[in-house]
């Protein structure tokens, strides 16, 4: 109902071409195999600058790096990502992202699953590559012992979790509206009726936006805005020694970062559709169109006169 309500809302006004997000849709007709590896090298790429730095920030005691320095390199990944693969694939990078774009019509709903398990395959995959490079100063950290709570915890360096002051409700808010923030923000820069961004800029302006929430939303619980950023650094740490109380702790509270986001994506995408899209004004008809001829097939004959005696053939221009 919702994404049938959205496609509708979208197509009241058929005098515009809609914009193609060339960056979301590959058009040059690439196999889904292709596409499906794209995704899962991309978030493969993200996770892998993302974690590491949070790896070196947590196992350094914050003497090689801070706070600023994971979010920077969270979106230096996404840039990386989205230059690298642009054109194999639609650099979504994230299952929220892919879901938003179904629902307003501009991914087929086939890909969503696919997409979606690639992106998750791509963050373990990651996490496992960052453990590897990592696992002398993670060992070193913690003493070799691999918890969740505590003064020397490392789950934090793959997956998010919770403050402690952070109640359930508001950890569910604070995904949304930064999942939300994010579709608000990205929808815009292929829009040729605002002020569309040029197309070998956008991986940055992405990059710059993932840094702003990051930068401003973290506090509460990470910022994951992402269910494969989150889903696939859990699994991995369930897998290598952190157990079953990564997903146990505070509550169960695991199913936050994969269920918000998805819900925020879609929040923001009707947002901008709602409040933005439909306001746009319709664009200027081109100016190189043909101007209507209205001579006739008489008027184009050659007229003749005569001068001193002499025929001249006068042609209408």
């Amino acid at each position: 109902m919702c994404n049938k309500l959205l496609q509708q809302l979208r197509r009241q006004k058929q005098t515009w071409e809609w914009p193609s997000y060339p960056w979301i849709i590959p058009t040059n007709g690439h196999q889904c195999l292709s596409q499906i590896y794209g995704q899962t090298y991309i978030s493969k790429l993200l996770q892998l600058f993302g974690c590491s730095a949070a790896a070196q920030v947590k196992t350094s005691r914050e003497t090689k790096g801070q706070f600023l320095s994971v979010n920077m390199a969270f979106s230096v990944g996404v840039m990386s990502a989205m230059y690298l693969t642009k054109g194999i694939t639609g650099a979504h990078l994230n299952p929220a992202v892919t879901l938003s774009f179904c629902v307003l019509g501009d991914v087929p709903w086939r890909r969503l699953v696919p997409y979606s398990l690639s992106q998750l395959l791509g963050a373990y995959l990651a996490s496992g590559l960052v453990y590897l490079v990592y696992y002398d100063a993670i060992m070193d950290f913690s003493g070799g012992v691999l918890t969740v709570y505590g003064p020397n915890e490392t789950a934090s360096i793959f997956a998010t979790y919770p403050s402690e002051y952070l109640s359930l409700g508001r950890s569910f808010l604070d995904q949304i509206v930064g999942t939300a923030m994010l579709m608000l923000c990205i929808l815009s820069l292929g829009e040729t009726r605002n002020t569309p961004a040029p197309p070998e800029l956008i991986p940055p302006i992405v990059a710059v936006i993932v840094l702003g929430i990051s930068m401003s939303m973290s506090a509460n619980c990470g910022a994951a805005i992402n269910p494969a950023r989150d889903l696939g650094p859990r699994l991995f740490t369930l897998t290598a020694g952190w157990g079953t109380e990564v997903f146990t702790c505070y509550n169960y509270w695991f199913w936050v970062p994969l269920v918000a986001p998805m819900i925020g994506g879609v929040l923001g995408s009707a947002m901008y559709v709602v409040f933005i899209e439909c306001h746009l004004p319709d664009p200027e008809p081109p100016k190189d169109l043909a101007m209507p001829s209205t001579t006739t097939e008489d008027s184009k004959q050659p007229a003749t006169v005569k001068e001193n005696g002499v025929e001249l053939k006068m042609v209408h221009f």
